[in-house]
């Protein structure tokens, strides 16, 4: 974007990107700077004769780096100003997610050498047998970490390659919940002989991950909602708990990596921030996607929205 200006900063001309971005009416032009962009900072940059400077509109909500150049009348400037707004939320999202790396291997880790220090002390054999079940289990952690994280890589790179199958999505459900142990009542509403085609390993895992959720933040005994319906050019698989639920604005970060709605609750009972991360990833490579929202009769409803493409004639 690239704004002339003359010596009272007014704006003379604007190229289309400026035109574009902050609506400017060319017919209107001369015009005043904040008139133009109605945004005080770049006044401030451009007065304060910095030659460059980063700038967060707040009219516009975006960040932008300018710059000041000479025009060729002595008279006026030629203000420049490049988007960095995505560059920012990607140095902000890298930046929380080497901290929250850090922060879930930190306690495994010092669990480790805690309980491999306590082993020098020369304890009792059942001690023994104790502190050694805690290593495995601490460096089992790990290893899960890790594998979510080498999965979510491939996944990003488009490493991962869809192995198209037909299946009964009715008979998918059940067995993921008799797989998964599920101690709860799982009411199954899908019509039968609904028959897809799509990458059925794919489609587990991420129905798997919302089944384990939903049992971990419901109260024991309470039933989880399995729904599946076909909706204009899609097909709907939902999943329901009957929690405390999600505020709305943790709605959309809930997908993100290591992002936690309740931080103070423990790994074993929340995990790691990654599951839900991992099953946005699989619904999108299956062409897909996903979102959550509160359930009209309490808890938390996810919702799996596949093309229509993936459904077969039963």
């Amino acid at each position: 974007m690239a704004l002339l200006l003359d010596a009272d900063s007014r704006v003379l001309r604007a190229n289309r990107a400026a035109r574009t971005f902050f609506a400017i009416d060319a017919s209107r032009l001369p015009a005043s700077l904040v008139e133009v962009t109605l945004e005080s900072r770049l006044f401030e940059i451009v007065t304060s004769e910095e030659t460059a400077a980063e700038a967060n509109l707040v009219h516009h909500r975006r960040t932008v780096q300018a710059h000041i150049v000479p025009a060729p009348d002595p008279e006026e400037k030629i203000l420049f100003l490049v988007d960095i707004t995505e560059l920012r939320r990607l140095a902000t999202v890298r930046q929380e997610f080497v901290a929250n790396l850090v922060h879930e291997l930190k306690t495994p880790i010092t669990s480790l050498r805690l309980t491999a220090e306590s082993l020098f002390g020369d304890p009792m054999p059942r001690d023994r047998r104790r502190f050694a079940e805690r290593l495995i289990r601490e460096a089992d952690l790990i290893s899960k970490i890790i594998d979510n994280l080498r999965q979510l890589g491939d996944i990003e790179i488009g490493a991962m390659a869809l192995d198209v199958s037909r299946f009964d999505l009715g008979e998918l459900v059940s067995d993921s919940v008799a797989r998964l142990g599920i101690d709860r009542p799982v009411n199954m509403v899908i019509p039968q002989g609904l028959a897809m085609e799509t990458d059925r390993a794919k489609l587990v895992q991420a129905l798997d991950n919302l089944l384990d959720n939903a049992a971990k933040f419901s109260p024991p005994g309470s039933p989880i909602d399995v729904e599946a319906v076909i909706a204009g050019g899609e097909v709907v698989l939902s999943v329901r708990d009957r929690g405390p639920g999600i505020s709305p604005e943790h709605w959309s970060r809930v997908f993100e990596r290591f992002y936690k709605v309740d931080r103070a609750r423990p790994r074993e009972a929340g995990g790691f921030g990654l599951g839900l991360a991992i099953t946005k990833h699989l619904v999108q490579v299956l062409g897909g996607r996903i979102w959550t929202e509160a359930a009209r009769e309490g808890g938390q409803v996810f919702y799996i929205a596949l093309p229509r493409k993936a459904l077969t004639d039963a």
